[in-house]
């Protein structure tokens, strides 16, 4: 072989080795921040992966907040309307959260099926709900309850 036609494949190679190692780089530093998202059906159902970072929402169900008196702990659950799931969490909840209504809730699954958030998510006025739990519900052939059920006004 040409040593001219030598010395431009390894160059070519060498170009090619770079590029694959730095594509499998990228994606192996995407794959470790990926939050998931996971209804309360597919926890129950075991479909969530434990200790690993997921985000988990739906409805806060009514009577479930229990704060704890001498601390920042506070624990709720989240129900699509077929299953429910447990979520503590240890800070302030946001302005925003109520009972009744959608949240998303960042954290891990423990083996008990709790979810130890570290950040929780609430809507930002009475008509808006996030993405994934509006779709979660739809899934499970539920509407979600509207804050305003009040007819709208003829002007």
């Amino acid at each position: 072989m040409n040593p001219l036609r030598r010395k431009r494949l390894l160059i070519i190679l060498a170009i090619l080795a770079g590029v694959g190692i730095a594509v499998a780089l990228a994606l192996s530093a995407l794959q470790q921040n990926i939050n998931l998202f996971y209804t309360p059906t597919q926890i129950a159902n075991g479909e969530a992966p434990q200790d690993t970072r997921i985000r988990a929402g739906g409805m806060v169900e009514k009577g479930s907040l229990k704060r704890s008196a001498d601390s920042l702990d506070v624990t709720f659950v989240v129900t699509d309307f077929n299953k429910a799931v447990t979520i503590t969490y240890r800070g302030i909840l946001p302005d925003l959260f109520r009972e009744g209504q959608g949240i998303v809730a960042l954290g891990k699954l423990n083996a008990d099926g709790v979810v130890v958030a570290d950040e929780v998510l609430a809507k930002h006025d009475e008509k808006y709900m996030p993405p994934e739990v509006t779709k979660a519900l739809k899934d499970s052939g539920q509407s979600a309850p509207s804050a305003n059920s009040q007819p709208a006004k003829e002007g």
